[in-house]
This record gives C-alpha cells, sequence and structure tokens, in this order.
C-alpha cells in the first residue's frame, strides 16, 4: 500500500478533537509509541466527535444510547517518542441513518507532521437491546452538516480503500 501524501495545512483546517502529550509508559522496547496507545488516543479523539455531534454523556444516559465501533484501519506513518505533543482532528467522510464513516489525523506537534491516521466506521445503539439503531433526527442533522463541510474540502482524504461504510 503506497504511502499517502498529507498536507499539514490541510489537516489542521479540521476540527481538533483530542491532544496530549506522550508520557513514558507509552513507549515500547524500541523507545517510541507502543501500537496500542495510537488505538487509545484515536478513541479518547471520539469524545471530541461525540460533542461536536451532540452525542454526549447526557444524550447518552437519557436515550440510552451509545456508539459501537464497527471496523477500523490504522496506518502509522512517522515515529511517535515520549514528551512529544500530539493532537488529533477529525474528518467525516460519510453517514447513514445509523453509522459514521470518519478518519483521524494524529498529528506529531514536535516533528510538524501525520504520525498515523485513522479510518472507522461507527454505529449509533441502542444500548436497552445493544443493537444499531438510527440517529435522532436533531443528532443526524449535524452529523450530515460535518460531512457535507468535510466533503466540500478540496483535499481527498487518504483512504485505506478496505473499508466499505
Amino acid at each position: 500500500m503506497p504511502r499517502p501524501q498529507i498536507n499539514l495545512e490541510e489537516v489542521n483546517q479540521l476540527p481538533l478533537t483530542y491532544e496530549a502529550t506522550i508520557p513514558e509508559d507509552y513507549l515500547d522496547l524500541m523507545g517510541h509509541m507502543n501500537v496500542m496507545w495510537y488505538t487509545h488516543l484515536f478513541s479518547m479523539s471520539m469524545m471530541g466527535v461525540f460533542r461536536l455531534t451532540g452525542l454526549t454523556r447526557e444524550y447518552m444516559e437519557e436515550h440510552q444510547s451509545g456508539m459501537f465501533a464497527l471496523e477500523s484501519h490504522i496506518r502509522y506513518l512517522s515515529e511517535v517518542r515520549v514528551n512529544q505533543q500530539v493532537s488529533v482532528r477529525s474528518r467525516f467522510l460519510d453517514a447513514s441513518p445509523r453509522r459514521i464513516h470518519l478518519i483521524h489525523f494524529l498529528v506529531n506537534h514536535d516533528k510538524n507532521d501525520v504520525a498515523a491516521t485513522f479510518e472507522l466506521v461507527s454505529s449509533h445503539v441502542d444500548m436497552r437491546i445493544r443493537r444499531t439503531s438510527p440517529f435522532p433526527e436533531e443528532l443526524a442533522a449535524r452529523i450530515d452538516e460535518l460531512v457535507k463541510k468535510h466533503a466540500a474540502l478540496s483535499w481527498e482524504a487518504p483512504l485505506c480503500g478496505a473499508i466499505n461504510a
């Protein structure tokens, strides 16, 4: 799979969904961030995505609903090391009545590059029966607005090609 060419200025147009400083205990025997922590950082960025769409803790508790990850793909592009400042920026790619398709970009501020991408599909879930369910109209409208806004960007998202949302 060819390495995607990602323009940091373009990525910085996207909403900021998480920030962190890499602690020493994230490192592995090679002296860089272990792969499990990439998943952690991208998972934490979903809280930012939820805030953007109105999927707050209060919403989830009140409506007994949540989100489940269905499929994901990580590309590791550049090493991340201890004490480096990172952030995640998120792009909405597509949506259906029950699902969203996103790509997150892990930006390494110390190296001024994109260290990884994380493409995923996630589904709205009725937690009473633990099955997918449609987004309420208000949330669907917010998600559709973000999809349209991000579709209008002048650059193509570096999709993995393996996810069929």
